[in-house]
């Protein structure tokens, strides 16, 4: 029987561990659908993993690991796909607003032949105006940088076990998982689904998280920043190339007057696009840094099933 997989990474969530759990798990078992829940807590602060050790106690289905600091979700997506053992693995939040009613949906495409199915929104459900401008921002940003179509995308999606060992064996330390889904290839099918309201707790995203997240996925998946410095400097010219015609015209004419205002002007302008290039310059370079120190992307430092074997042990021990 087929097995599936759901990775759901999780940070400071630990008013919804039960809940998502007894969800998923009612829903799959009323589906008749073999499954194994993965949590993966991205260095939470709060009881997160606590939680998650209770529910792995109570079910056996379920499994949790907790990084040794937050690493980002990138990290907990991939490090949730490595430990998995399912034919097909779906990545979803874990605070539900992805709905589990889907998942049969996308279980069914997955069965039927569908190697990626994506989980494509409808609707961005109740969201208070600053999150929904910061987050309609990103996928503006997103959808630019990498030409690709990012406001109705989400990492909620289905990968068959090819796809998923394909994701694994990539090199790469700085990963965009909604991004490298479509890169990938296979044979892909979508389903539609609107945002559901957190139940517990708030959303983690802020405006400079957002942007910074944006920077990060843009410069990991995408050149094109790179490509605007040669058009700064193309604009650059071309102004100069006029400024310099100009110039010579009134000079000859004998009109010309003192032009501090305009130096200023250019040099100013001609400054400020040299300091936005080097930042996007030197962003990428940091890049290129981290990706030759070679560093892990993130760092297990509990597991579930090592908390049950500590705790068999310790019970040995006392008898």
């Amino acid at each position: 029987m087929a097995l599936l997989s759901i990775v759901l990474p999780a940070y400071n969530e630990e008013e919804n561990i039960v809940n998502t759990a007894g969800v998923l798990s009612g829903l799959l078992e009323e589906q008749g659908i073999d499954y194994e829940l993965l949590f993966v807590s991205d260095g939470s602060r709060d009881g997160t993993f606590s939680e998650i050790c209770r529910a792995a106690e109570k079910n056996s289905r379920i499994r949790g690991a907790e990084f040794s600091r937050n690493f980002g979700k990138e990290a907990a997506i991939f490090a949730g796909l490595g430990m998995t053992k399912g034919n097909a693995v779906i990545v979803m939040d874990c605070d539900l607003q992805h709905p589990p009613q889907v998942i049969p949906q996308m279980w069914k495409l997955w069965q039927d032949g569908a190697e990626v199915v994506e989980g494509i929104k409808v609707s961005r459900g109740k969201e208070s105006l600053a999150h929904k401008l910061s987050a309609g921002l990103f996928y503006r940003i997103m959808s630019r940088l990498i030409n690709m179509d990012m406001n109705a995308s989400s990492d909620f999606k289905l990968l068959d076990r090819k796809v998923v060992d394909v994701l694994l064996t990539l090199p790469e330390r700085n990963t965009f998982f909604r991004a490298l889904s479509f890169w990938v290839g296979f044979r892909t099918e979508s389903v539609s689904y609107e945002v559901r309201e957190r139940q517990y707790g708030k959303s983690k995203w802020s405006f400079f998280s957002l942007m910074k997240y944006a920077v990060t996925n843009a410069t990991s998946f995408s050149t094109l920043p790179l490509q605007l410095v040669t058009v700064m400097g193309v604009i650059a010219i071309l102004f100069s190339v006029v400024l310099f015609i100009q110039t010579l015209v009134k000079y000859l004419s004998g009109t010309a007057v003192e032009g501090f205002t305009t130096v200023i002007f250019l040099i100013l302008i001609i400054g400020g696009f040299l300091m936005l290039s080097l930042g996007i310059i030197g962003h990428y370079i940091a890049r290129i840094y981290e990706e030759v120190k070679g560093r892990p992307r993130y760092i297990v430092s509990r597991t579930t099933w090592e908390a049950a074997s500590d705790t068999a042990e310790t019970d040995k021990i006392k008898e």
